[in-house]
């Protein structure tokens, strides 16, 4: 077979991990396609994606269409002449996109398809308390994640472990998933798997200011899974009240024990060194959390410069 010419596709973190396995073990990279600059934080600093900033630190070719099916861009990419397409953490592809290289266009996935397809599969498996995840490479198609397999890898979930945490460890799992296809891609080797429909699917839905508001009405076990499956990022977040003061706090890592108690589910109680929050069926031990116009801190730091009421509630 002729060596693989491969253009690699992604925006975030995640994807700089394997960009840079498929660098480090010397694949021809022809081009690396990522998401536009664009103003961020509080003085709308023009930032540049991470795949951006790793591709240039490597003097990899570099392209950033707004509309992947504007002619000027398909022209640059076909240019490119690439017979094989990368993608991880990027965006749907149009057909004229995933079809141009010879060998096809695969994608890698953090979960075990078909469960989990959508934009946070990490978070996802977490918040549902999942004991197992992992990570999927297949071929593009028309829809989301549904493409055909061409190998899956597993892992379990540690009891505590949060969403960053479990990041890190796919991102390792999936560079090696990635080798392990390139490899019988290249040795003309790959077999592939048709995905099951299945009937409740669990889906990997888009982060959102609601889907990630803690309800204090949950079970305990319910509301840990929300923290870690979130934290460090976007991070569970819910509103505390005591008297006349209001705050939006945000929530990054706590224990859970259940108990029966009479407190009413959100109702807070604080000692020098404990932040508790009551749920309907136990106490959360908040250990990290964040109020606003502060940074991220420990619950004892917090409760060295700020007390609580007994009328202090989460809700």
């Amino acid at each position: 077979m002729e060596k693989l010419k491969i253009v690699f596709m992604g925006t975030p973190d995640f994807a700089v991990g394997i960009l840079d396995t498929i660098y480090q073990n010397n694949y021809e990279i022809v081009g690396v396609i990522t998401a536009p600059d664009k103003p961020a934080g509080r003085g709308q600093k023009v930032s540049i994606s991470a795949v951006k900033e790793y591709a240039l630190a490597k003097n990899l070719n570099v392209l950033q269409p707004t509309n992947l099916k504007a002619p000027e861009f398909l022209s640059e990419l076909e240019q490119l002449n690439a017979n094989l397409q990368v993608v991880v953490a990027f965006r749907m592809l149009p057909e004229v996109v995933w079809k141009m290289p010879q060998l096809g266009t695969f994608n890698l996935h953090a979960s075990l398809l078909p469960e989990y397809r959508g934009a946070a599969p990490i978070n996802w498996a977490i918040i549902n308390g999942e004991t197992k995840t992992g990570v999927t490479t297949f071929f593009i198609d028309d829809k989301i994640d549904t493409g055909a397999i061409i190998l899956s890898k597993e892992t379990p979930i540690g009891t505590n472990e949060s969403a960053g945490e479990l990041h890190d460890r796919l991102m390792q799992l999936g560079s090696d998933a990635v080798l392990e296809t390139l490899e019988l891609i290249k040795t003309e080797k790959v077999t592939t798997t048709l995905q099951d429909s299945i009937l409740e699917e669990k889906t990997a839905y888009k982060l959102n200011k609601d889907n990630c508001k803690i309800d204090w009405t949950q079970p305990g076990n319910t509301i840990f899974n929300l923290i870690r499956g979130l934290s460090p990022y976007p991070a569970a977040w819910s509103y505390i009240m005591d008297g006349t003061a209001e705050w939006n706090v945000k929530f990054y890592e706590a224990t859970f024990e259940a108990t029966t108690h009479s407190k009413k589910a959100g109702t807070i109680f604080t000692t020098k060194k404990e932040f508790i929050i009551y749920t309907t069926d136990g106490v959360l031990n908040v250990t990290s959390l964040q109020f606003p116009g502060k940074k991220k801190m420990q619950a004892h730091e917090l409760l060295n410069g700020l007390t609580f009421s007994e009328n202090a509630v989460a809700y």
